[in-house]
């Protein structure tokens, strides 16, 4: 299944409110917004991926529709869902987004593959 093309372009529209420079890579069967150099957020098929601080994801986790993170097929500290039922407003996608930003300057970058 391709990603959620509406909940990207309701990615885009946040981001663009908040004048934030973003790149968008397809990965992960995905689209992810990378901030700074950083992955920051996705849309995975209907959910929205974040990056967060691992320190708040419990309090995450205990929002509705959050939901650990398990691409690998166990949970990735540092990284939720937010399925559709938690994302019922632009406002709700802000305070989401809103804490991804938060952490993005304190994550690490992935290091860059070197050509062969």
């Amino acid at each position: 299944m391709a990603f959620d093309e509406n909940l990207g372009e309701a990615v885009r529209r946040q981001f663009s409110k908040l004048a934030i420079s973003t790149e968008e890579k397809r990965m992960m069967g995905g689209l992810c917004f990378m901030v700074d150099g950083k992955m920051c957020v996705g849309v995975v098929k209907d959910r929205l991926m974040l990056r967060l601080d691992p320190g708040t994801e419990a309090d995450a986790l205990s929002r509705p529709g959050c939901v650990p993170m398990d691409f690998t097929g166990r949970p990735m500290k540092g990284f939720v869902y937010v399925l559709p039922e938690g994302l019922p407003t632009d406002t709700v996608l802000a305070e989401w987004l809103a804490r991804a930003l938060e952490f993005n300057p304190r994550a690490r970058a992935s290091k860059k593959k070197r050509a062969g």
